[in-house]
């Protein structure tokens, strides 16, 4: 009679270092693709992080600041939104249709100050990121929450 217990799975070999071309080719590349959002800076530092030491460095500062720039980003939205509908209410109450055109231009551009922020400082800082790592530099931003140690 056989034994039913199917065999142990074989030990997962563990990825390859990176070489230092690798090491420096995906500690840029994590900043630079922070301009799409923070989750290719998140899958470079899951994926990497083990087998290059600056890749691990850049790949975790580039996703602090992703997320400091996204939180900001919802703050603002909400402050925004709220001095939006204010605008928009104190407008609509007013009996001058000039008034009411007014407080929507106003309403409508309050509300894009958080994208152009947004939109601004991942762009800038992002390549700035990756023309100092790919100098051959290392990159810290001016300002990110540090959540991931």
């Amino acid at each position: 009679m056989t034994d039913p217990t199917p065999a142990p799975a074989p030990a997962p070999v563990p990825a390859a270092p990176l070489t230092e071309a690798e090491d420096k080719q995906w500690a840029g590349l994590s900043h630079l693709l922070g301009i799409l959002g923070w989750l290719p800076s998140l899958i470079i530092f899951l994926v990497f992080k083990d087998r290059g030491a600056r890749t691990r460095v850049e790949s975790k500062e580039a996703l602090n600041f992703q997320l400091t720039a996204l939180a900001g980003f919802i703050a603002l939205s909400i402050v925004f939104g709220i001095i939006s509908g204010i605008v928009t209410a104190i407008s609509i109450s007013s009996a001058s249709y000039s008034a009411y055109g007014a407080g929507i231009g106003i309403a409508s551009l309050l509300s894009a100050v958080p994208w152009l922020l947004y939109v601004a400082a991942i762009v800038i800082f992002s390549i700035v990121g990756f023309t100092k790592v790919n100098a051959g530099g290392s990159y810290r931003y001016p300002f990110a929450i540090r959540l991931i140690k």
